[in-house]
């Protein structure tokens, strides 16, 4: 169908005319053909894409397994000041308080160390026990107080 448009003075007239060919397909009932395909797509729906799935990952190389590590020998004959206490340290102050008879309090470790109750408790455990491989043994009184102590 073609549209056709003519403007005299203030009225605008409009005509339309009719192609022979498209005239000719509504006379039989067919449809028209199209001269030229459509450059695009068909409209897809507006929802979101399908995900792809996922491949499968790959792991990594086995390593051969470590060797065994050789076991320390506690040596009895050798003193904690071999070990690489240096005098006048929190840790040889802290090691003379364990040692004494009764053995010492957290408040007195704290006040001789100026460390905080976690401080205290973290070094008995990590450094005293694990490191120096001594064996801290603790202790709770009558009065509720809880002393440590380690064997001479």
């Amino acid at each position: 169908m073609i549209a056709v448009a003519t403007a005299k003075g203030k009225h605008m007239n409009t005509q339309i005319a009719e192609e022979t060919s498209s005239a000719q397909a509504q006379a039989t009932g067919e449809k028209p053909k199209a001269t030229k395909k459509a450059r695009v797509a068909p409209q897809g729906a507006h929802v979101a894409p399908k995900k792809g799935k996922s491949a499968k990952k790959a792991t990594p190389a086995k390593k051969a397994p470590k060797a065994a590590k050789k076991a320390k020998v506690a040596r009895p004959d050798k003193a904690v000041k071999e070990k690489g206490v240096r005098e006048g340290s929190k840790t040889e102050t802290i090691l003379a308080l364990l040692k004494r008879t009764g053995g010492v309090t957290a408040k007195e470790l704290m006040e001789a160390t100026g460390w905080q109750p976690h401080s205290v408790r973290g070094f008995l455990s990590g450094t005293i026990g694990k490191k120096m491989g001594l064996t801290v043994t603790s202790t709770k009184g009558e009065d509720g107080e809880r002393s440590y102590s380690i064997k001479p």
